[in-house]
């Protein structure tokens, strides 16, 4: 054992009481977080001493599962399974919420009331959310802690980046739902949804939720945000003239675990992830989804667009979408993993399969209601809140208001409908 490691075993062992219990299995994996930077994490699975458990996929109830981010020295994530917890280590007599407050400021170095504030309480867990002047944050930032009836800890975990002040930019919220009704206009769009009850497909006018500048002047697609970081954009149509020469495009396959090494891990080298894709790369991809398309695709010279490039854990995925799109709220897509090394097709996943599950439905019944219609029975149900959302070009939180609104209308009958019934 690695002597760096095991000064973070032994630590560990003591700061959480694990005297009852021994080390099954640890790991170094690692991720790249919101703002391009490589994370190292140890991970430690701890057993309770006497349990046999010859299962390798699950744990038995009483492990404690305890996750330590390498370059902050920090634990950000610590379970006991099933809740149930052997440890004499952190405990909160009479569930003390002060005590609490207090342990989650020291291990994490944040300050409650300005950095983290309580959200709510659920079956005894305790929720905390990043906000700004009472704004949340996109993505957000939370922390989670439960104690069992005794006070001892059998859950904490933090998530996503809690940004220092100097990347916020902090101004006053003005943006109103007056201001921007021109991009709720754009972004009311008619789409055909499943009816999983009814069996068939209802066409819909429904808003498509966006971030919106504080300025009124400028957006961030809600699918950056939740994919947590922006993909390359590519946008190009792929043509072929004749059909591909050689053998069928054979499918390999893919493994996400990465063997990390110690001295990776503990010099924090940079992921290949936070390394832009060149140009050379792009070209390279783009002859690389051409191939398989011809191969793979060979009727469907220009129906397909390569809409982005972005590298995930080794690999480079590109995102295809076909040429002409219907208003379905499933469209078609076609995945092309892609070796960064290498730069070859390795394995691609098209969702043509599952869509086809919706090819028996009931065909939408003839629209009569116009995008008009629909705006002036809606619009008085959107939804403007503010955010401080993350802005990967200026490497800011800028102050935005989120639009969405929850119903639709029924493009042939009128009827306003809550989008969580369908």
């Amino acid at each position: 054992m690695d002597s760096r490691l095991q000064s973070l075993i032994d630590c560990s062992r003591v700061k959480f009481g694990l005297e009852n219990y021994f080390l099954k299995r640890h790991e170094l994996y690692r991720e790249v977080n919101l703002f391009n930077e490589t994370l190292y994490t140890f991970c430690m699975e701890w057993f309770p001493n006497g349990v046999e458990h010859e299962d390798e996929d699950t744990n038995p109830e009483g492990t404690a599962v305890i996750e330590l981010n390498l370059k902050k020295d920090q634990y950000e994530r610590v379970i006991f399974v099933g809740g149930k917890s052997y440890a004499n280590g952190v405990r909160f007599p009479n569930h003390d919420r002060n005590q609490i407050f207090k342990w989650i400021e020291e291990e994490t170095g944040l300050t409650y009331g300005e950095y983290f504030q309580f959200h709510k309480e659920e079956e005894g867990r305790l929720y905390f959310k990043k906000c700004i002047n009472d704004i949340p944050l996109s993505p957000s930032s939370s922390i989670e802690i439960e104690v069992d009836q005794d006070g001892n800890l059998t859950f904490f975990s933090m998530h996503g980046p809690f940004p220092s002040e100097e990347m916020i930019k902090e101004e006053p919220y003005t943006l109103s739902l007056e201001d921007i009704e021109h991009i709720s206009k754009v972004q009311l769009q008619l789409i055909e949804f499943p009816s999983d009850e009814q069996k068939r497909l209802i066409p819909l006018y429904a808003m498509e939720e966006i971030y919106i500048a504080n300025n009124g002047k400028s957006t961030i697609p809600f699918e950056f945000i939740v994919n947590g970081r922006p993909p390359l954009e590519i946008n190009k149509t792929v043509y072929w003239d004749s059909v591909a020469e050689g053998n069928p495009f054979k499918r390999k396959s893919i493994s996400l675990q990465e063997n990390i090494t110690i001295e990776q891990a503990f010099s924090c080298e940079p992921s290949l992830e936070t390394y832009p894709i060149t140009e050379s790369e792009q070209e390279k991809c783009v002859a690389v989804v051409q191939d398989l398309l011809c191969r793979e695709y060979p009727s469907d010279s220009g129906k397909w667009i390569l809409k982005t490039l972005h590298s995930e854990k080794g690999f480079i995925h590109a995102i295809l979408r076909m040429n002409k799109q219907d208003h379905r709220v499933f469209q078609r897509k076609l995945t092309i993993i892609i070796e960064r090394k290498s730069l070859e097709a390795i394995n691609y996943i098209d969702n043509k399969l599952m869509l086809e599950m919706f090819e028996h439905y009931q065909a939408s019944e003839q629209v009569t209601i116009s995008k008009e219609e629909a705006f002036e029975k809606l619009k008085t149900r959107f939804e403007l809140k503010p955010y401080y959302v993350f802005d990967p070009k200026q490497g800011q939180y800028r102050l935005c208001g989120k639009l969405d609104c929850h119903y639709g209308v029924n493009a042939s009958t009128g009827e306003i409908i809550a989008l969580r019934d369908l």
